[in-house]
């Protein structure tokens, strides 16, 4: 600011003097005009200066100028300063981001908007096979899995895809993608080899298991029933303990067989044929009518006629699951509205009761195998506490999800969502 009013004091005094001196010598406005011309070429000399210094990234000292000129040069040369050290401390952090990223565990890559590779890890070449004059390459060149491809083009990376490593088979990878900034993306590669070696383990254990277990069973009940018959009455205890034993050993029978589904959903290949919705959801309903206390409280109200791609048979557990527990945890005399209709982008099964309804709190995880939510029933309510595992497994396998709004002693809406990518022609 100083600068600049002396620069306006000292035109002033150039302009004044300029002034006399056209007076005493009768030219006035020549004088001025040559006071102007001079003016003029040394702005325009300076003007040159700073262009070269600039066009050549403002490189060394700034030129020698006083006046306001000496003041913009100094002010260049404190933002060049500040620059210089924000560089420097961004160069730092870049520095310790790549050494802290080089230590993961997880492979990392950065992908641009095009799906090319900005940015790898040592992990990352490790396990992904990529090199450093990898840098530009899109992705999908050098990991060629089908699985990776689809996932990288289908946009939605909710969940990671499980695939081998293209440098050893033998690993497993969980590869997710993050979105950030504009236009970037992360994928991330974990090492889940031991994790999927455990499950195969624990499906191979409950297989097993369960299948060791029903010759036992069958030959149990089928004493228990033998000796149930030769039973006369004249002792209440031994008609009640056999009562018992053999609703146990039923209730170990309905545990094994869904243990096994489960397993089979789980390992068997998905075969998909176009399946009769509304047909099928008629039968069971009628099947759900004809249990011993449903009484027709079945109320099936088929707004579409939609058919849709899947394994029948799977979707007959599915949905004769939802309809069984509609039943029991619902009073006798209660409706079970059963609903199948078709939106914007899904097809829907709504499956709703009145009866006791889930807290919040047990709602994310009713789907977990053997948990069971702790009511105030009347009485206890017969189950496995599989059955919405096996629903959460077989719309997994069918690309849809499993929806879930209760209202404690309301009610509950159970409703599956398929894909309208599903729907298929009888």
């Amino acid at each position: 600011m100083a600068a600049r009013k002396k620069e306006v004091y000292v035109f002033l005094m150039q302009l004044l003097l300029a002034s006399l001196f056209g007076i005493l010598t009768g030219h006035l406005l020549l004088s001025i005009c040559i006071l102007l011309a001079f003016l003029y070429f040394r702005q325009a000399r300076e003007i040159h200066r700073f262009e070269k210094w600039i066009g050549h990234g403002g490189k060394g000292d700034y030129p020698k100028a006083t006046g306001i000129w000496e003041e913009i040069y100094y002010h260049i040369y404190l933002l060049k300063k500040t620059d210089k050290r924000r560089k420097k401390k961004l160069r730092r952090m870049i520095k310790q981001f790549r050494q802290s990223t080089e230590a993961l565990p997880d492979a990392a890559v950065v992908l641009n908007a095009n799906d090319q590779i900005e940015w790898s890890n040592k992990t990352a070449r490790d396990v992904l096979g990529l090199q450093l004059s990898d840098k530009g390459q899109r992705i999908p060149y050098l990991i060629r899995s089908p699985e990776f491809i689809s996932y990288l083009n289908y946009g939605n990376y909710t969940d990671p895809v499980i695939l081998p490593s293209p440098v050893n088979h033998r690993l497993i990878l969980a590869v997710r993608i993050v979105a950030y900034g504009s236009g970037l993306r992360l994928l991330l590669a974990q090492d889940v080899t031991q994790l999927k070696k455990m499950e195969t383990m624990r499906k191979d254990f409950v297989a097993n298991v369960s299948h060791e277990l029903r010759t036992p069973l069958t030959v149990l009940k089928g004493y228990l029933e033998t000796v149930q018959d030769l039973d006369d009455g004249s002792s209440p205890l031994f008609t009640s303990s056999f009562k018992e034993m053999q609703g146990q050993t039923e209730r170990m029978q309905h545990l094994v067989d869904d243990l096994l589904l489960l397993t089979r959903l789980e390992t068997k290949q998905k075969k998909s044929a176009c399946v009769n919705v509304p047909a099928l959801l008629s039968q069971i309903c009628k099947e759900g009518d004809a249990l011993g206390n449903a009484g027709r409280r079945i109320e099936l109200t088929l707004e579409s006629g939609a058919h849709i791609y899947g394994e029948e048979q799977e979707l007959r557990s599915a949905f004769t699951n939802l309809l069984g527990n509609a039943l029991k945890y619902s009073p006798d005399d209660a409706p079970v509205k059963v609903r199948w209709y078709q939106s914007a982008a899904t097809i829907v099964l709504a499956v709703e009761d009145f009866g006791e309804g889930i807290s919040p709190i047990d709602i994310p995880r009713v789907t977990e195998r053997f948990y069971r939510v702790e009511g105030k029933h009347r009485k206890k309510v017969p189950g496995t506490g599989l059955g919405l595992a096996i629903v959460k497994h077989v719309l997994m396998r069918h690309d849809a999800r499993l929806e879930i709004a209760s209202t404690p002693r309301k009610g509950s809406c159970f409703s599956c969502h398929f894909p309208i990518q599903r729907l298929c022609k009888p």
